[in-house]
């Protein structure tokens, strides 16, 4: 028997498999906060699916995620970038993803990681929300609206309030999986 999962997931195992084994679970590795900055950047507009069938394909576009190396490109890799059917081929997250690696590797150096950084917005702890379905969940809050502000101010780009809640959602800083999900009390 298939154990209960959020509702969101459901029919396609690649989605299934994203649920069951990485979303909502907390992440303090700077390097893998880093890869969901950038593929959340890119699913603005776009359905997670999507960015999770080119997951592969944007790791060997951008280095295996690697911020310090993506803080360096030059136009010439943009422009290959941009020529890159594997992955969302938008000129501007591109840019962004760049920016983001610059502005990743300031907070580094004031706050001795991204995670320390981030993590600090909740207190070290991640909030466990109680929803039944998933519908319910909010698209952003007033805590992403701080955080979304605080990056962007910091000069992150593509970082609105939805875009901060789904990180933070990936990420584990907020457990949103259904009450009766099996992973709820899991993560």
């Amino acid at each position: 028997m298939e154990p209960h999962r959020c509702g969101w997931c459901l029919g396609d195992k690649l989605y299934e498999a994203y649920h069951d084994e990485e979303w909502g679970v907390p992440v303090r590795d700077d390097a893998t906060l880093f890869e969901f900055l950038v593929l959340e950047t890119f699913q603005a507009g776009l359905s997670w699916l999507t960015i999770l069938k080119k997951r592969e394909n944007f790791r060997k576009a951008f280095d295996g995620f690697d911020y310090k190396k993506i803080s360096t490109y030059k136009q010439n890799k943009i422009d290959a970038l941009l020529q890159d059917a594997g992955i969302i081929r938008n000129k501007l997250k591109i840019k962004a993803t760049v920016t983001n690696a610059q502005a990743f590797l300031q907070l580094q150096k004031e706050f001795g990681s991204f995670s320390a950084y981030i993590w600090g917005f909740v207190n070290d702890k991640p909030i466990k929300n109680s929803f039944v379905d998933y519908r319910d969940a909010p698209a952003k809050t007033s805590l992403s609206d701080t955080l979304s502000k605080d990056l962007k101010k910091r000069g992150f780009k593509f970082v609105g309030s939805t875009v901060v809640y789904a990180h933070m959602q990936a990420t584990g800083m907020v457990n949103d999986h259904e009450v009766n999900c099996f992973r709820y009390e899991e993560v």
